[in-house]
């Protein structure tokens, strides 16, 4: 039985939240299979034999398919929310795309959608889905549990509405933090993110949801997506964002892999040989299928040899187009069939065909109870001077909210991420009726911090300033005990930031408020790293991330100390915009921009192709907190970086062995509070590698009660101290002198031993 333990107040929110009564229940109860079935053939149907391997169900089932089902499962039937469907979309789900099936053979379509952070576009079918923490949230939890719940869950409400497979999973590395995709993915290191959204996938489709991974590869910004050739070595490329999609595809074995719009060293991903044919199929024997990003496709039959096998969302090139190619003999069946023979092995591999999913009201009560657990184990401390937190709840004090907004919602990701806010824009200025969102418009959902901090500190006094006049703002500040200022930073898909520096004048009123009331603790409700010209002026920061539909009460719960903050920066916070790789961000030339007033015509550029256009990734391997270490770069705070309210002490170290390498140490609890500490394993490496300082190897997170020691070891797998060789083309581990470093950050390793590697 689902649980669905709330307290009474918490019930009334949840219930004006979600729209359970009229929104969810009134549609939800009328739903039916995804898929109408025909009369029950009378014919065997030996692929439907659960006892026999994916691969040989899917040979199976192509003896018995024409060239025109084959064909119709290598491309898509429209985008509904972008423009005109086939016919053949009749049966689809309202989602991002659809795949008719087969419905006389057993076989679903696969309705697809967006789903990074909980399942978009559910609104406009009169439900609600649950809005988890961003993807970069959820990575600074270092919590691969945790990951595998939170893809249980979009997977759990995917089924619930009608959905089976998702378009998540998204791993790109940040080179760019300006980015505006930044929050939808894990961070900026490749074991760190190929491991956690591994983990997600794993989730995913444990519920027999087909999971996905995006977008492949090297796709680093959002300005001139459609038309910028990221010009990298193979050796960085293959160091750093092919290598979180190697470590994911290995960890979470997904149905599919999305290849990216952006050209790389000259080819667009989704025709690419490199990417597809030679290394993700070839040396990784990856056997699921590629599918494109929405209108990324731009050829047939070059498309096709290089390894593209499904179109999206329209038919363009794998539809017609294809079937001459085939009739002529420039796609052979032998590639046709492997197109074919992928999808479907992923569909019988992943349990689309055997457990379809079934309309049903999603555990909204529930789902929120695991986004606010999910936001609590994300929520990165700061900064936290003189332990100004947490806050004693049961303190008669005067604290004073400050924040546009904070009286009615929280801030969340825009573009395909978008999850729809139960009952509209919490700011309402979208019509409730018009129920879809701008995908390029801020939303706010309709979980209020002062709300959250009022009933989580009964015996104050709390008030409330929007922060639009801030003199009034500082006037007001004077007067209380302690001030919690809600800062925000929106991102979405589509653009990029001109700067980290936070919009709309936030710094001044920052600055101003701080110096009325030195009790001040910011809050930041950001998709990645913001610049901090106050940081010194303020008692404690908080980055909160985009925290889905519970987190103003998560939030609470770590302000109050109902809950210790144990998370760390998945990425590294600049003290800058100077100090980036890039400091000016790449833009389009005028050629290669898009104007989407007229989509028709806008889509038909996109698929001839714009003008290229190079991003120049110099920087190598460079990424992240290796570009600062390697430059002698401060920062802000450095990646792996996180407070707590307890205290931690390292001892201990050991390190041995070659092939894996065997780590131990002793960790303690010096504090006064149960807590878990992210340890962290770096390795430098010999000079001879040519390497940045260090790289991270391992972590395990470690729950310690006040005063216990635990042993903690660590197998670290042997090539997470290889390089790629360009004259040999493989992985190597050089011989030499490595030094294994353990400790609670990147810039704080506390403990430190010398390796020999041969």
């Amino acid at each position: 039985m689902r649980d669905q333990t709330i307290t009474a107040k918490n019930a009334v929110r949840f219930l004006k939240c979600f729209c359970v009564l009229n929104a969810v229940l009134g549609s939800a109860l009328t739903g039916v299979a995804q898929e109408k079935k025909d009369a029950a053939p009378a014919a065997p149907m030996p692929w439907m034999n659960t006892k026999l391997s994916a691969d040989k169900r899917a040979d199976l089932l192509i003896q018995k398919l024409s060239l025109d089902e084959k064909i119709q499962l290598l491309h898509g039937t429209g985008d509904p929310h972008i423009g005109p469907a086939d016919p053949k979309a009749a049966d689809g789900n309202g989602g991002s795309g659809y795949v008719p099936g087969f419905p006389d053979k057993n076989i679903p379509g696969l309705q697809i959608v967006d789903s990074a952070s909980g399942v978009c576009y559910s609104a406009g079918s009169g439900r609600y889905s649950t809005a988890l923490p961003s993807n970069l949230a959820a990575a600074s939890s270092w919590d691969t549990t945790i990951e595998e719940r939170y893809g249980a869950m979009i997977a759990d409400e995917l089924r619930d509405l009608g959905y089976n497979m998702t378009l998540g999973g998204g791993v790109n590395l940040t080179r760019e933090p300006r980015d505006g995709r930044t929050f939808e993915y894990m961070g900026e290191d490749p074991v760190l993110a190929g491991t956690m959204v591994g983990h997600l996938i794993k989730g995913v489709q444990s519920q027999h949801v087909l999971g996905h991974i995006k977008h492949y590869a090297v796709n680093d910004q959002e300005s001139g997506r459609h038309a910028v050739s990221s010009e990298i070595s193979e050796r960085a490329m293959r160091e750093t964002d092919l290598l979180a999609f190697q470590i994911g595809i290995g960890i979470g074995h997904p149905g599919a892999v999305m290849c990216a719009y952006n050209r790389v060293n000259g080819d667009y991903a989704c025709e690419n040989e490199f990417l597809l044919k030679a290394v993700l199929k070839g040396e990784w024997k990856y056997p699921g299928f590629v599918i494109s990003d929405w209108l990324a496709t731009h050829s047939t039959v070059k498309a096709s040899h290089a390894g593209l096998d499904n179109e999206e969302p329209d038919n363009m090139f794998f539809d017609a187009a294809m079937k001459k190619a085939v009739e002529d003999g420039e796609v052979t069946q032998a590639e046709l069939n492997d197109h074919v023979h992928r999808i479907l092995r992923s569909m019988f591999a992943t349990g689309v065909v055997d457990d379809p999913p079934k309309k049903q009201v999603p555990d909204v009560f529930g789902h929120a109870k695991l986004a606010r657990e999910i936001e609590q184990k994300s929520i990165v401390l700061l900064r936290n001077e003189n332990a100004v937190l947490p806050l004693d709840p049961g303190r008669q004090q005067k604290i004073l909210v400050i924040g546009r907004n904070a009286d009615k919602g929280m801030i969340s990701g825009g573009g395909s991420a978008q999850v729809d806010p139960p009952g509209g824009n919490a700011i309402g200025d979208i019509p409730d009726k018009e129920r879809k969102q701008d995908w390029q418009k801020a939303v706010w959902f309709p979980d209020a911090p002062l709300a959250a901090i009022r009933e989580a500190a009964p015996a104050g006094t709390v008030s409330f300033d929007d922060g639009s006049d801030v003199a009034k703002a500082s006037a007001a500040a004077k007067q209380a005990d302690v001030v919690l200022l809600y800062a925000y930073q929106w991102q979405a898909e589509g653009v990029d930031l001109p700067t980290l520096a936070l919009p709309d004048a936030q710094d001044a009123l920052i600055t101003a408020v701080a110096a009325a009331n030195p009790h001040t603790i910011v809050v930041l409700e950001t998709g990645g790293p913001v610049l901090m010209p106050w940081l010194n002026n303020v008692a404690a920061v908080m980055e909160t991330w985009f925290s889905g539909i519970s987190g103003a009460d998560a939030i609470a719960d770590v302000v109050f100390g109902k809950v210790n903050p144990s998370a760390k920066l998945a990425v590294t916070f600049p003290m800058k915009d100077a100090d980036l790789p890039h400091p000016e961000l790449v833009l389009p030339p005028k050629a290669s921009q898009e104007d989407w007033s007229d989509e028709a015509a806008m889509s038909k550029k996109l698929l001839l192709g714009l003008p290229s256009f190079p991003t120049r990734y110099d920087e190598g391997l460079q990424v992240g907190y290796r570009w600062y270490d390697e430059q002698k770069k401060p920062v802000l705070f450095p990646f792996g970086f996180g407070l707590s309210y307890t205290t931690y002490s390292y001892s201990d170290l050991k390190a041995s062995g070659s092939s894996p390498v065997e780590v131990s140490f002793t960790l303690k609890n010096t504090g006064r509070r149960a807590g878990e500490e992210i340890a962290e394993v770096y390795a430098a490496m010999p000079a001879s590698t040519g390497e940045p300082p260090k790289r991270l190897v391992g972590w395990q997170k470690v729950a310690l009660q006040p005063g216990e020691v635990k042993q903690v070891a660590l197998t670290i797998p042997r090539e997470r101290f290889s390089i790629w060789d360009e004259k040999s083309h493989a992985w190597t581990v050089l011989p030499g002198d490595y030094r294994i470093m353990v400790g609670p950050g990147s810039l704080t390793l506390q403990l430190e031993q010398a390796l020999s590697m041969r």
